[in-house]
C-alpha cells in the first residue's frame, strides 16, 4: 500500500524526508518532485531498486535512468575525468534543468542498465529533493510516467500510472513547466545535445563554444 505525503508542510518535512530515505535505502521506490516534472527515484547503488524502477516504468535496461546529486561537487566521484567543460556548465546552469552524460568512474559498485559506462547526472533546482538528496546521496531518478506517457506534473498523475509499485509519494504541488531537463553528452569529443529542453543550444554555446544538436 503507498503512503502519501504533502512535502509542502515544511514542519513535518524533516521528519518524512527522513522516512523517504529510509525507504530508500531499504531499496525501495519513491516519486518525487523535481524543478522539471516528478520523478521516479531509487537508490542508485542498488541494482534491485534500479531494476525495479525501470519495471515500473515499463522500461527496458537499454534506457538507463540518470543520477541526480544533492550538490555540484558530487560529480567527482562519480564521473571519470571532470573537465573544463563539464565545471563550466555546472557552475552556470546547476541546480537546474540541464542533465550532463559523462564517462562513469569505472570503480563505481552500481548496475544502471546498459551505460555503455557513461552516467547521466544531474542536480535539481528544487529544495525538497535537495533535501533528500543530502539524506541518501545519489539516486537515479527518471520521469514518473509508464513508458509511452506524458511526465507527470502532479503527483496524483504519477501515482495513477505507477500505482502500487512506488512505496512513497511526495506532493510538492504542480510542476508549471512540465518540460523534462536538456540532456548534453560530453562523453564524446565534440558535445551534444541528445534531447531538447528548456536550456537551448545557443545558451550552452555561450558557455562551452561546439556544440552539435542532435536531438531531431
Amino acid at each position: 500500500m503507498s503512503r502519501r505525503f504533502d512535502v509542502t508542510h515544511t514542519d513535518i518535512r524533516d521528519l518524512v524526508l527522513d522516512e523517504c530515505a529510509r525507504v530508500a535505502e531499504a531499496g525501495n521506490l519513491l516519486v518525487i518532485p523535481t524543478d522539471t516534472v516528478y520523478g521516479i527515484a531509487a537508490d542508485a547503488f542498488s541494482a534491485s531498486a534500479v531494476a525495479a524502477l525501470l519495471a515500473a516504468k515499463g522500461r527496458g535496461r537499454d534506457m538507463p535512468p540518470p543520477v541526480l546529486v544533492p550538490r555540484a561537487e558530487t560529480v567527482f566521484g562519480l564521473v571519470d575525468g571532470v573537465d573544463e567543460r563539464m565545471l563550466a556548465l555546472t557552475g552556470r546552469f546547476w541546480p537546474g534543468p540541464l542533465t550532463i552524460i559523462a564517462n562513469a568512474q569505472p570503480s563505481l559498485d552500481w548496475d544502471l542498465g546498459e551505460t555503455h559506462g557513461t552516467v547521466a547526472v544531474r542536480m535539481p533546482d528544487d529544495e525538497a529533493a535537495l533535501a533528500l538528496l543530502s539524506r541518501t546521496g545519489p539516486l537515479a531518478v527518471s520521469s514518473a510516467n509508464t513508458t509511452g506517457a506524458p511526465a507527470a506534473t502532479t503527483v496524483d498523475e504519477a501515482e495513477a500510472m505507477l500505482g502500487d509499485s512506488v512505496d512513497i509519494y511526495l506532493d510538492g504541488g504542480e510542476r508549471t513547466s512540465g518540460l523534462a531537463s536538456t540532456i548534453v553528452d560530453l562523453s564524446g569529443d565534440v558535445p551534444r545535445i541528445v534531447r531538447r529542453g528548456p536550456i537551448d543550444a545557443e545558451e550552452l554555446r555561450e558557455v562551452i563554444g561546439e556544440l552539435t544538436d542532435q536531438a531531431g
